[in-house]
């Protein structure tokens, strides 16, 4: 069982026939009984030491047997030795900066990234100080106070690729996290290119349906041991319902992933030839740095795309008041295509110079593709981007 599309569909439901069931169990429970206090204690003991499992998981924060079976799916899907699940992918990244921050020193980190990520990073909140660097120059920031490495990719919002196994070569003995929430465990698996840590907001293709709010991070057990004992000390825990709806849906992410993919590169086509539009950054296209790298490093080219209107802020503002199909909302990877402004929303927090040094421009949207026939989607941009073009003609 090495194929994504079967691993998606049995990880984590090893104990199934065991258990004498079939769909996946759901614990809510807060609290656990100790009868047995010698017991309870050393579980207590192993729990808060980044244990993953023990005898007795005494109180939610510390374990929960539904969240660890969506962990486990994590482990086999991304081809890890562990994982660790939060409640939001913004709380699995404060929990990786905080562990890189024990370790003392600074985070390299390159953009773009999602907005709050560079937010989070930038403004110093949790201690740790972050230099930006382009790829290029990283074995040569790179020195002994280097605690991490980070990088997007594709990255937010541009769909810019970075070669996952040239910046682990230039980190040398510094870990290097990729947030690979754009490709998922599908279309990238970046162990393979020496990543230590792999973050995903599972809010988004992994959840794909809008409704769970989660994240987590694919490791080995010296970096899971850690995540566990900051989330233990944190809260930042994934509830058991989230984490049941996550392990539910994966038996659908390829087909989820493949479809909305196969939207994407007709829908990016045509856009590239439209009059309204000044420049398309997909993948599939060739127009994003590193283009090179779909076909190696990653499966696919994604479903994921941004596109510049002629016409900047007010041009862009037309269009996402014109889709009637696609909803015009921040967010990614659910089943229905999702249109924002990165500018105005998803990246507000960048200064304007940030900004224009990522390429994020007033006139930029980004496009998550769903799964809906591909004619309807092209149909519903088209008529917004008419009624972007009388609106600045007028």
């Amino acid at each position: 069982m090495n194929q994504p599309e079967t691993v998606a569909v049995h990880a984590g439901r090893e104990d199934f026939a065991e258990l004498g069931v079939h769909a996946p169990p759901i614990d809510l429970s807060t609290t656990y009984p100790v009868r047995d206090l010698e017991a309870g204690t050393a579980s207590f003991d192993a729990l808060v030491a980044g244990q993953a499992t023990a005898a007795n998981p005494i109180y939610a924060r510390l374990h929960n047997p539904t969240v660890a079976r969506f962990e486990q799916a994590m482990t086999q899907l991304e081809g890890t030795t562990d994982a660790v699940a939060f409640g939001s992918g913004m709380a699995a990244l404060s929990a990786c900066l905080l562990a890189a921050g024990q370790r003392g020193g600074h985070v390299l980190a390159v953009r773009p990234l999602y907005g709050t990520s560079d937010h989070l990073l930038n403004s110093g909140l949790l201690g740790i100080p972050v230099r930006w660097v382009r790829p290029q120059e990283m074995a040569s920031a790179v020195d002994d106070d280097t605690a991490l490495v980070m990088i997007e990719t594709p990255a937010n919002p541009t769909l810019d690729l970075i070669d996952i196994e040239a910046v682990v070569r230039a980190a040398g003995d510094v870990p290097v996290l990729v947030d690979s929430t754009f490709a998922t465990p599908v279309l990238q698996q970046p162990v393979r290119q020496g990543a230590r840590l792999v973050l995903h907001s599972a809010t988004k293709f992994l959840g794909g349906h809008g409704d769970v709010i989660a994240g987590v991070v694919a490791c080995d057990s010296e970096w899971a041991s850690a995540l566990r004992q900051i989330r233990a000390a944190t809260g930042g825990l994934l509830h058991p319902l989230g984490a049941y709806l996550l392990h539910r849906g994966l038996p659908t992410l390829s087909l989820r992933v493949h479809k909305a993919q196969e939207n994407a590169r007709v829908i990016a086509e045509r856009l590239a030839t439209h009059p309204a539009v000044g420049r398309v950054h997909y993948p599939g296209l060739g127009t994003v740095e590193n283009a090179h790298l779909v076909g190696t490093q990653m499966r696919g080219p994604g479903s994921l795309m941004a596109f510049e209107v002629h016409g900047g802020h007010a041009a862009a503002a037309r269009v996402m008041a014109s889709v009637c199909l696609a909803t015009p909302a921040v967010s990614l990877g659910s089943v229905d295509t999702l249109i924002q402004h990165p500018s105005g929303l998803t990246h507000r927090t960048l200064d304007p110079a940030t900004q224009r040094e990522c390429g994020i421009t007033p006139g930029l949207l980004r496009l998550s593709a769903g799964i809906e026939h591909a004619d309807d989607l092209w149909a519903d941009l088209a008529q917004a981007l008419a009624a972007s073009q009388s609106a600045r003609a007028a």
